[in-house]
C-alpha cells in the first residue's frame, strides 16, 4: 500500500522516515502511520524495536496487557537492555488505558517498579498512548520535532510575548549572552530587530553593556551557516 502524500495545509509537513518491524504488522500502527501525511514507512525484521525513527530513535511498542506478561517473563527488561546497546535512544511506548489495568494480573506497584528500571536504569524515555492511532501519531511526532531540533528550531522555555516590542525583544534575547536588559539597550539604540541584525560589530560595540565580545558572538549567530568558528568555543579552547 502506497504512503499517502501530503497535501493541503500538510503539504509543508517535515517527511518522517520510519523502519517497521514485520511482526507489528497486526498491532495497527503500521495502517495507522501509512494514513499520516508526509510519512515513508519501510516493513522489514529489527533486531531490536518494534520502530525505528529516522537515525536517532528506537521506539518499542507495548500495550499495558503486553508490558504486564513481559515483567513477568522478563522480556521487557532484555529488550531494553539490548536498546540501549545500539546508539539510538530508546523509546517505550505503553499503549491503553487506566480501563486495562484491572485485566493486566500484576500489581501497580511491580508495573511502577518496572517503569523505574526501565527509564532511570536502563535509560528508555517513556510515553502513553491510548490506542494504535496515537501511538503511529507519537511516532511522526517524534521523528519531526527531531527534525526540527537537529535544525535549532527548538522552542524556547517561558511564555510568548505579546505587542510588537515585547516579540522584538523576546527575538533579541535569542542572542549570545543577551538577556532583558541587553536586549532593550539594542532595541533603544537601533530601533529594530533588523536593525540590529544588520549592524557591524562596531557599532553593536558601542552599545553599553555590548563591547566588542558580545558584538563578535552577535554578528557570529547572524551570519552565514559557514560564518566559520564560534568565537565562544575559540575562547574556551584557548
Amino acid at each position: 500500500m502506497d504512503t499517502p502524500k501530503p497535501s493541503g495545509r500538510d503539504a509543508g509537513k517535515t517527511e518522517v522516515r520510519i523502519v517497521a518491524d514485520d511482526r507489528e504488522n497486526a498491532g495497527g500502527v503500521i495502517a495507522a502511520l501509512r494514513e499520516l501525511p508526509g510519512v515513508d514507512v519501510e516493513v522489514r525484521r529489527l533486531p531490536c524495536g518494534d520502530f525505528l525513527v529516522g537515525e536517532q530513535f528506537t521506539v518499542e511498542r507495548k500495550t499495558l496487557r503486553d508490558f504486564a506478561s513481559s515483567i513477568i517473563d522478563g522480556r521487557v527488561f532484555r529488550q531494553a537492555s539490548a536498546i540501549g546497546r545500539n546508539p539510538r535512544r530508546g523509546v517505550l511506548v505503553l499503549e491503553g488505558s487506566s480501563a486495562d489495568l484491572p485485566a493486566v494480573g500484576v500489581q501497580r506497584e511491580a508495573l511502577q517498579g518496572a517503569l523505574i528500571c526501565v527509564s532511570v536504569f536502563l535509560g528508555m524515555a517513556v510515553l502513553r498512548a491510548h490506542d494504535p492511532a496515537e501511538t503511529a501519531r507519537l511516532i511522526v511526532y517524534l521523528g519531526r520535532q527531531a527534525k526540527a531540533y537537529a535544525h535549532g528550531s527548538h522552542p524556547r522555555p517561558g511564555h510568548r510575548p505579546k505587542g510588537r516590542r515585547a516579540r522584538q525583544l523576546f527575538l533579541l534575547q535569542g542572542l549570545p549572552r543577551v538577556g532583558p536588559e541587553r536586549a532593550a539597550r539594542l532595541l533603544d539604540r537601533f530601533g529594530s530587530v533588523q536593525a540590529v541584525a544588520t549592524a557591524s560589530a562596531a557599532d553593536l560595540a558601542t552599545v553599553d553593556g555590548i563591547g566588542e565580545s558580545i558584538a563578535a558572538r552577535i554578528r557570529w549567530a547572524l551570519g552565514a551557516a559557514d560564518a566559520g568558528d564560534n568565537p565562544e568555543k575559540s575562547e574556551w579552547s584557548s
